[in-house]
């Protein structure tokens, strides 16, 4: 009898035991390594990065069961092939069901102050909440994408080991992807080295070969884009992330059809602005602007050297508009587009870390 209550005894003590270290387990820090030459990223204090954290990020985003019919996943707007944009003019959710606006690319958005071409979003967190229930994207309410992720052992195991709970909800799930984005960053282009040569940064030995490989006219282009007098392009894009925080009306139209940044404002003199994109990438993210309207990088060069349109609300920065643009020869439209090539990171596009994990 005290042989069997003893049995018992070790029993009940190991369950106790496993269940205690269960409860006690804390996800393991993320070592985010920040490129020199960018500014420090702010992570946000309730979703600190961790590897499990990330871990499941990368899982949630190629996860179809996010849609209503299993369909679609994150990555099906978001390629990695094309920077993780859509090489659609606009892209297709459940039921063939189509937006009316071109998927940005997800590119250092640890950086974003504003998400959505027109902003309304404040925070990635924020950003990753709605494609789900959007009815033109995944069509699914959050409580039945959380009980789909619940049916699965293997995806209550990740939360637990992401988050301590097995008790999950969206936020839990805008959290993870939030982590996994926070990791894509890119920084290995030409540019990157051509920037920090300028700069006056130290070059490792790898950096210094890439900067005696940037050609003339790659450089030529580079002053130029810097040029006021020139293609003037440096107002909106300039720095390591190549971008401003700022929504600009940028003349693509005299009449809105789409308002951006005023839809959400209320703000009429916020008519016809969207969000600045980055340029990183930008040779592999066509069609460009918020409505995909320009099919190529030379179709976007000639926007904004005849093409500019004026309105009340035209970015000020646009100097030229009242002749159309900044009327670039055809050499000094070669020149630039040399320029815009040395902004392709292909590290970024075939990092192994951004490619599918099962769960």
């Amino acid at each position: 009898m005290n042989r069997l209550l003893l049995v018992s005894f070790v029993i009940v003590a190991f369950f106790l035991a496993c269940a205690k270290d269960k409860v006690g387990h804390e996800p393991t820090p993320y070592n985010l390594e920040i490129p020199s030459h960018f500014p420090q990223m702010q992570i946000p204090a309730d979703n600190p990065m961790t590897v499990e954290g990330v871990k499941l990020g990368r899982i949630l985003f190629y996860e179809k069961m996010l849609s209503l019919d299993n369909s679609i996943s994150c990555a099906s707007c978001h390629a990695s092939e094309n920077a993780f944009s859509d090489p659609n003019q606009y892209s297709e959710g459940v039921n063939g069901t189509l937006g009316t606006r071109n998927s940005m690319a997800l590119v250092n958005l640890g950086w974003q102050n504003n998400f959505f071409w027109d902003g309304r979003s404040k925070t990635l967190e924020e950003q990753i909440l709605q494609p789900v229930p959007n009815p033109v994207e995944m069509h699914q309410s959050w409580p039945a994408t959380i009980s789909k992720l619940k049916s699965s052992v293997a995806y209550r195991n990740l939360f637990f080991e992401a988050f301590n709970t097995t008790e999950f909800d969206s936020t839990h799930v805008a959290k993870a992807l939030a982590q996994f984005l926070r990791t894509m960053i890119s920084a290995g282009s030409k540019y990157d080295v051509m920037y920090k040569f300028e700069n006056g940064l130290t070059l490792s030995a790898a950096e210094t070969v890439i900067k005696n490989s940037v050609t003339p006219e790659e450089w030529a282009g580079y002053d130029l884009f810097k040029s006021l007098n020139g293609a003037d392009c440096f107002h909106c894009h300039n720095g390591a992330l190549m971008q401003v925080q700022k929504f600009s009306n940028n003349g693509l139209d005299a009449t809105f059809t789409d308002l951006g940044r005023g839809a959400i404002t209320g703000n009429s003199n916020d008519n016809g602005k969207f969000k600045v994109p980055t340029l990183r990438n930008i040779a592999l993210t066509a069609p460009y602007m918020h409505d995909g309207r320009f099919a190529t990088l030379d179709e976007v060069i000639d926007h904004y050297s005849t093409g500019i349109h004026q309105s009340a609300t035209i970015d000020p920065m646009i100097e030229f508009a009242s002749q159309g643009g900044v009327q670039l020869d055809a050499q000094q439209k070669i020149l630039l587009k040399a320029f815009l090539l040395t902004l392709t990171d292909e590290q970024f596009v075939t990092n192994p870390n951004f490619q599918p994990l099962n769960p």
